[in-house]
Formats: C-alpha cells, sequence, structure tokens
C-alpha cells in the first residue's frame, strides 16, 4: 500500500473516530499525545515543529513526509480509538 494511501486511510478514520468522540475524549487524547510528545523530547530534544507546521496543507508531500504524516495518524488513530473505547485508560 502507498504511503498516500495509507496516509487517506487514517485520515477517513481518523475522521470517524473524531465525529463519534465526545468533547471530553478528544481533550484526553489530546492530553496522552501531549505526553507522548514531552516523553520524546525529554529523551531527544526539542521537536522541529516548524517542519511539521509547514506540512500542514501541503499540496504534494514527497515520501519522506508522507511516511511522516502517515506515522502521525496512524498514532492519532490509535489513541483516539483507545480513549473513545476505554481501552487500558483510568479516567481521572
Amino acid at each position: 500500500m502507498s504511503d498516500l494511501s495509507t496516509f487517506e486511510q487514517y485520515y477517513k478514520l481518523a475522521d470517524q473516530l473524531i465525529e463519534k468522540s465526545s468533547k471530553e475524549d478528544i481533550a484526553e487524547c489530546a492530553r496522552l499525545l501531549a505526553l507522548n510528545v514531552a516523553h520524546y523530547q525529554s529523551k531527544f530534544g526539542e521537536l522541529p515543529l516548524d517542519e511539521a507546521l509547514a506540512m500542514i496543507g501541503m499540496t504534494e508531500p514527497n515520501d519522506e513526509q508522507l511516511e511522516l504524516m502517515s506515522a502521525g495518524m496512524e498514532v492519532l488513530v490509535g489513541v483516539l480509538g483507545n480513549v473513545v473505547t476505554g481501552i487500558g485508560q483510568e479516567r481521572h
């Protein structure tokens, strides 16, 4: 499967999950993703977010960018899917 096809499938699935998520689910997902980013930064340093922000709305990303975007959507779908279904999480 091409990275573009993978990205599109994850993007569509993310949209479906977001539609059926409550505001609290989205907030919990954001908190978990923020913890993941903080953990990464503590181990490897600051993330180059300027490059990531430049990819938003890009009409023709290259292969490396598509791979990164697909991986990001995969993480979003995984975290949001777990929050929505309540897998392995205790609400605060």
